[in-house]
């Protein structure tokens, strides 16, 4: 039986309102209120809530719409939020540093060989011209960042790096969201552009850019990962440990989306009819041009690369206090999870 689902929009008051949608509600269920910025990363979700994942561990969950990572912070660790995902940052880890209460839990959407969907993109002008020829002429350039001190920072200082060059050889041009880096780089305000799918697509079907995969420089980057607050692991463990259960099983079921880099596996056309549902993007081609985000079925993190982008943070000076990532981090609910699921065989054929 599919529960009634909320969608829930966080307001610049710090006020949380919910919006119904008209689906028949199963009673005895657990509420849990998970934030998400309900774009296509979040395919996994979508599975949990259509193929009824959630109901199946006894679950209600509600949809907190976030529009940046850097909102969900304080409503998660408040505990108005059982769990959301946002992007590695220095604010994170600020945030946990000062006592609030976050664990990141399990991977939720990554770059990996053949899946970053967080690519470098560099204008064509300069690629056509041989202004761009590799990582090296990265220097001098105006290259577009959603935020400072945010994960795709660390991906464009590892591409710096690899083209022999320091964080500070380019100009960084920060919080720019991403739909407006492709006008940007259109109308050459930028040089390059560190970008998310689908905004990726779309600069591709507009021709004013060129990819650059970020396993070329990156193999393996955490980006966004699933967080807990506190308040929902220590007060409602069992909860926190059904919900895993159930995420890992949509991401099972995305992950049987995927082949070949592009929404071409045996569920592709399952996972694109939700993600048309659930997020605003609306046209077909641009699903078939996206290149879908990774993620571990396990829910297993990469540790290397969380030490990396944290790293690059303290590097930068964005920490204002003494935090690792040990501190940051709680498996036992993906391992408990695993208890239940077994680990991942292989991808459908």
């Amino acid at each position: 039986m599919q529960t009634r689902r909320h969608v829930i929009t966080f307001l610049s008051t710090g006020l949380i309102a919910t919006l119904p949608i008209s689906r028949s509600r199963a009673d005895g269920l657990d509420e849990v209120k998970l934030g998400i910025p309900r774009t296509i990363s979040d395919a996994a979700f979508y599975a949990c809530v259509h193929n009824g994942y959630f109901v199946q561990q006894k679950l209600n969950v509600s949809f907190v719409h976030f529009q940046a990572g850097s909102q969900m912070v304080a409503p998660l660790g408040a505990g108005q939020v059982d769990a959301a995902t946002g992007a590695t940052s220095a604010g994170l880890y600020n945030a946990i540093a000062r006592g609030i209460d976050i664990k990141i839990v399990a991977d939720k959407s990554s770059n990996m060989p053949d899946y970053c969907y967080m690519p470098l993109m560099v204008r064509r002008d300069h690629v056509e011209s041989g202004r761009y020829k590799d990582l090296s002429d990265l220097k001098g350039f105006k290259i577009a960042e959603a935020g400072k001190g945010g994960c795709p920072g660390s991906t464009l200082n590892e591409a710096l790096k690899h083209g022999g060059l320091n964080y500070d050889d380019a100009v960084h041009v920060y919080n720019m969201p991403y739909p407006d880096m492709v006008a940007a780089l259109g109308n050459k305000a930028v040089d390059a552009a560190i970008v998310t799918e689908p905004t990726v697509a779309v600069a591709l079907t507009k021709d004013v850019a060129v990819r650059y995969p970020s396993d070329q420089f990156y193999p393996r980057q955490n980006v966004s990962p699933l967080l807990y607050s506190g308040n929902f692991i220590k007060n409602r463990p069992d909860v926190a440990r059904r919900f895993m259960i159930a995420y890992l099983q949509g991401v099972r079921f995305y992950r049987g989306a995927c082949k070949g880099g592009r929404l071409s596996g045996p569920n592709a056309e399952r996972i694109i009819d939700m993600m048309v549902q659930e997020t605003s993007i609306k046209n077909l081609d641009v699903y078939k041009r996206v290149t879908p985000n990774g993620c571990n079925p396990d829910g297993h993190l990469v540790m290397e690369s969380l030490e990396k982008d944290l790293a690059f943070f303290r590097d930068r000076q964005l920490l204002n206090g003494s935090i690792s990532v040990d501190q940051a981090i709680d498996t036992a609910f993906v391992e408990a999870a695993l208890k239940t699921l077994g680990p991942y065989q292989s991808d459908p054929k």
